[in-house]
């Protein structure tokens, strides 16, 4: 049957090993969709994507989708019976698309939207929360800020369970809270 999740918290908050525990406890197919650019020279970027690697079972699939997200999903929504996905994670995903006009971006966001809404089996997506520091100093902190803000909030309107992941622990959103007006 048909679900979607969002799993959202701060950075290193527990959210990408709660999705992984949450899509565990089905047994067909997981696909995996990484959003991150693999970096050459960054070793600690490669040490991160390791670790998140490492910790995923063997008989699951990988897809790496940087800028194409919404053509992974589609792509897999149309295999005869789709895969459970976990996309990990929209943060990655907002700062490949920072250099896009806001026409592009926000077409970009309904496809995305329109994806999760009608994708066929279990859709589960990490976002990073990043709204609740200083405002950034630079325009382009800014803008990732706010469209990571705006993408993950509309991603929770749309989904069946939201969670808050904080120090490990998680929140269901949709059971303890309350939908604000635009």
């Amino acid at each position: 049957m048909p679900e979607s999740i969002l799993v959202t918290g701060p950075a290193r908050s527990g959210k990408s090993e709660f999705a992984e525990h949450l899509i565990r406890q089905h047994h067909h197919d997981v696909v995996y969709i990484a959003t991150a650019f693999r970096s050459r020279n960054d070793y600690e970027w490669q040490a991160r994507i390791a670790r998140h690697r490492d910790r995923r079972p063997s008989a699951w699939k990988t897809l790496e989708a940087p800028r194409d997200l919404v053509g992974s999903i589609r792509a897999c929504n149309n295999q005869t019976l789709p895969p459970n996905l976990l996309i990990d994670s929209f943060g990655t995903w907002v700062a490949n698309w920072l250099d896009d006009d806001i026409a592009a971006w926000k077409n970009e966001c309904d496809d995305l939207i329109a994806e999760i809404t009608t994708y066929r089996g279990l859709i589960i997506c990490v976002a990073e929360e990043t709204g609740w520091g200083v405002v950034p100093a630079y325009a382009t902190g800014r803008l990732f800020r706010d469209r990571l803000g705006d993408i993950t909030r509309q991603t929770a309107a749309i989904v069946d369970r939201a969670y808050l992941v904080v120090a490990g622990y998680a929140i269901d959103l949709k059971q303890v809270g309350s939908a604000t007006q635009p």
